[in-house]
């Protein structure tokens, strides 16, 4: 199973993510995930809290089959828009080492905080498996 691009005609092409995805299959939604490992310690930095959290998805996805390919759609939530914009030279090797080079349809806001003080961002997840 593949994921299906989504591009209106005539718009200009988007970088490191999608319009929107299509595809056909058991759907996985997959909550927050944040930059902590397994024991509860935070990486260290916006850059390194992003890639912990992206990996952590894959983790959790991985208890349904699912790998990257198969996440149509992520939503992050920052505390810190300026920290974001001031690593995106770094969040895209971080992020194509983790995620390859899959991008799926993305949101991103910036929020008052987290639940846990520590952390600098939350990833939200949509899948589609093969059915």
């Amino acid at each position: 199973m593949t994921l299906t691009p989504l591009h209106p005609k005539g718009w200009p092409a988007p970088k490191g993510y999608s319009n929107g995805l299509m595809g056909e299959g058991r759907l996985v939604i997959l909550g927050g995930q944040i930059g902590w490992d397994a024991q509860g310690r935070f990486a260290e930095g916006f850059v390194a809290q992003v890639k912990q959290a992206l990996a952590n998805i894959l983790l959790v996805l991985a208890e349904a089959g699912g790998r990257a390919e198969h996440i149509a759609r992520l939503t992050w939530y920052v505390t810190d828009i300026a920290a974001y914009r001031a690593s995106l030279a770094e969040l895209g090797p971080a992020y194509r080492a983790v995620m390859g080079r899959h991008f799926p349809a993305m949101t991103l806001v910036q929020v008052v905080a987290l639940v846990e003080h520590e952390a600098m961002v939350e990833i939200e997840a949509t899948a589609i498996l093969p059915a």
